[in-house]
């Protein structure tokens, strides 16, 4: 059993903002988290979490914070909260998160499945390379469709002039 790490993740699979969880919940991080991503890019308008990541007092400053939180609330809803759960932009942006869990995956795949550093300091800098890492991997992965694009447009364009 290790710590949990918390992340947050823009639409192009890039890590924004990361944090470990040393003796937090995931409804304790939300809003220092989001705060901390901010900071960084304040140009932020939404944020998807999961169900555990939900109180009222979470709903409440995520949504002056946010122009979209998507904080699905545990258990049975009221009528209320059936409708803000079921508009357009709410179920848009659920069906987005499991990208996020990919994003997961994949720093496990980076060096988070085990950590071979030890104390809390060494798995905090593992969990950053990873981040970084990752990073690096969808950049390079941009950068690759972008050239590969670029050559068959080239290939077309010779085929066209012989």
């Amino acid at each position: 059993m290790g710590l949990k790490v918390c992340v947050v993740e823009d639409q192009y699979g890039f890590f924004l903002h990361h944090l470990v969880m040393r003796n937090s919940t995931d409804d304790k991080v939300a809003v220092p988290l989001i705060e901390g991503t901010r900071k960084r890019f304040p140009q932020l308008i939404s944020c998807s979490f999961d169900k555990n990541f939900y109180t009222p007092e979470n709903r409440r400053q995520l949504e002056r914070m946010l122009d979209l939180a998507v904080l699905p609330k545990k258990g049975r809803l009221s009528e209320e909260e059936k409708v803000v759960e079921s508009s357009d932009e709410f179920v848009r942006a659920r069906r987005k998160h499991p990208a996020v869990e990919s994003g997961v995956n994949a720093l496990e795949n980076h060096g988070l499945d085990r950590c071979l550093d030890h104390g809390l300091r060494g798995f905090e800098r593992y969990v950053g390379l990873a981040v970084v890492a990752r990073n690096i991997q969808i950049l390079g992965t941009i950068l690759w469709k972008r050239e590969n694009e670029k050559l068959q447009r080239e290939q077309v364009r010779l085929r066209k002039a012989s």
